[in-house]
C-alpha cells in the first residue's frame, strides 16, 4: 500500500522552519557546554596550561588550566586535581574552593580544578542529568557550574575498542576505558587524547617534584569503596594519620590500599612513577551517581536526597550514613578538610617538606554555612 503525504510549499516551508528551529535549540545547548566555567582564583596563583607539560594538548579540548602558588618559605610541593570524572562535584568544587581561599605561608601549591577538560564539554542526556548546577551565594549572588560526564567528549576521541589494551602493561579493561582519564595513566603520546593528558598530568608531577598528591572523586552511595581514602603504599602512614584525624573528628573515613593489580589509576600510577610521591585518591557518597537514584536533576545533584536511597539505607545496602539526604556542601567539606589535614602532616613524616596554607575554611564551617560562602564573588 502506498502513502501520500498530502501538503504544499507553505506546509513544507513550515516544516523545515520547524526542524531548523530544533536544530538551532539542540546546537545551542551543545555549545553551551564548551563555554568556561567562572574560577576566581585566590592572590598569589599564576595561571599556567597542562601543554606546558606536553606541548601536543596545546590548541586541543583536553588543554586545562593549571594554578601555581609558592610560599614565601621552601619547603613540600603539593598536587591537587578534581573534575578527572566531571559528573563528580564535590571533587572539583573542593579543588575550586581551594583555589579561591588558599594562601600559601610555606612551600608550593598546584591546583588544577578540572583536570578532564573533555568531559566537561558534555554530560550524560540519556540519563537525563542536568548540564549545570547553582551554588548560592550571600547578598543573592550565585555561581554557575557545569555537570559534565565521566568520559571524554566522543568529538574528543572516537571510537572507542571492543577492549581497551592499557599501556604500557597491557592490562585488558573494557573499551570505555580509553575514553576515561583515570584508567590513563602514566599516559601515551600513541593513543588518544585522554592518554596524552594523562602523559601531561605525569611529566608535570615529575617536572615540579611534588610531593604529595591528591585525585578528588566521588561515588556511588552503594559502592564498597567510598567514603574512603585510597593510598598508595608510599603514602600509607600518611593516609593513615589523617583517617585517624578525621575519625576522631567524628567524620567517617575508610582507609583503602591502591590495588597493585588494576593499572591506569591515578594513585597506582603516580606513586609507582614518581619517586617519593604520596598519592592518594579520595571518594565521597554522591546519590546523583547511583544506580538506585530516582529523578537525576539538580536539586539530587546538591541536596543528595533521594527515596529509593533512604529505603536502600534502611536495608543495610549502603556504605554511607544516609538519612535522607547528602549534600554538596557535606561531600565537599570531607575532600577540604582531609587536604588540609594531609598538608599540614606531611612535614612531620618528609624532612624540609613542610607545607602552610592558610584561608581554609573548616569542616563546620563548609558543612553548615554551605559552599558559596566561600567562593569569591564575581563582579
Amino acid at each position: 500500500m502506498e502513502y501520500r503525504v498530502k501538503g504544499n510549499k507553505i506546509t513544507a516551508a513550515l516544516l523545515c522552519v520547524f526542524i531548523a528551529a530544533v536544530c538551532f535549540w539542540t546546537s545551542r545547548s551543545f555549545l553551551e557546554m564548551r563555554k568556561p566555567d567562572m574560577l576566581i582564583p585566590a592572590p598569589g596563583f599564576n595561571l599556567h596550561m597542562l601543554s606546558e607539560w606536553e606541548p601536543g594538548l596545546k590548541g586541543t579540548n583536553a588543554d586545562t588550566p593549571v594554578y601555581i602558588q609558592e610560599g614565601e618559605k621552601p619547603g613540600g610541593t603539593v598536587y591537587i586535581q578534581g573534575g578527572i570524572h566531571a559528573n563528580e562535584p564535590a571533587g572539583f568544587m573542593a579543588a575550586i574552593m581551594i583555589l579561591e581561599r588558599a594562601h600559601v605561608k610555606q612551600g608550593r601549591l598546584i591546583v588544577v580544578p578540572f583536570v578532564s577538560m573533555s568531559a566537561r564539554t558534555h554530560n550524560s542526556p540519556q540519563d537525563a542529568a542536568p548540564q549545570t548546577f547553582k551554588i548560592d551565594q550571600p547578598g543573592g549572588k550565585f555561581r554557575v557550574f557545569k555537570f559534565g560526564s565521566r568520559a571524554t567528549n566522543p568529538v574528543d576521541q572516537w571510537p572507542d575498542p571492543d577492549i581497551y589494551i592499557h599501556q604500557p602493561s597491557k592490562q585488558k579493561l573494557d573499551g570505555s576505558s580509553r575514553s576515561n582519564m583515570n584508567r590513563s595513566f602514566p599516559g601515551s603520546l600513541n593513543d588518544g587524547i585522554t592518554q596524552r593528558a594523562g602523559y601531561a598530568v605525569m611529566q608535570l608531577l615529575k617536572k615540579e617534584k611534588v610531593n604529595l598528591a591528591f585525585d578528588l572523586h566521588e561515588a556511588s552511595p552503594e559502592y564498597p569503596v567510598v567514603n574512603a581514602m585510597v593510598a598508595h603504599e608510599n603514602a600509607s602512614e600518611l593516609a593513615a594519620m589523617v583517617c585517624m584525624e578525621l575519625e576522631g573528628r567524628g567524620i567517617p573515613m575508610r582507609l583503602e590500599p591502591s590495588p597493585v593489580n588494576l593499572r591506569g589509576l591515578s594513585h597506582r600510577e603516580w606513586g609507582d612513577a614518581v619517586p617519593g610521591l604520596m598519592a592518594l585518591l579520595m571518594e565521597s557518597g554522591n546519590p546523583s551517581q547511583g544506580r538506585l537514584r530516582g529523578k537525576t536533576d539538580e536539586a539530587l545533584v546538591l541536596t543528595g536526597k533521594d527515596k529509593a536511597y533512604l529505603k536502600a539505607s534502611k536495608m543495610g545496602l549502603l556504605f554511607i550514613p544516609y538519612e535522607g539526604d547528602q549534600p554538596i556542601a557535606l561531600r565537599t567539606a570531607r575532600h577540604v578538610t582531609a587536604v588540609k589535614i594531609a598538608m599540614d602532616t606531611l612535614g612531620t613524616l618528609v624532612e624540609g617538606k613542610d607545607v602552610a596554607v592558610e584561608n581554609i575554611p573548616t569542616y563546620e564551617d563548609i558543612k553548615d554555612k554551605g559552599i558559596g560562602p566561600w567562593l569569591n564573588k564575581a563582579n
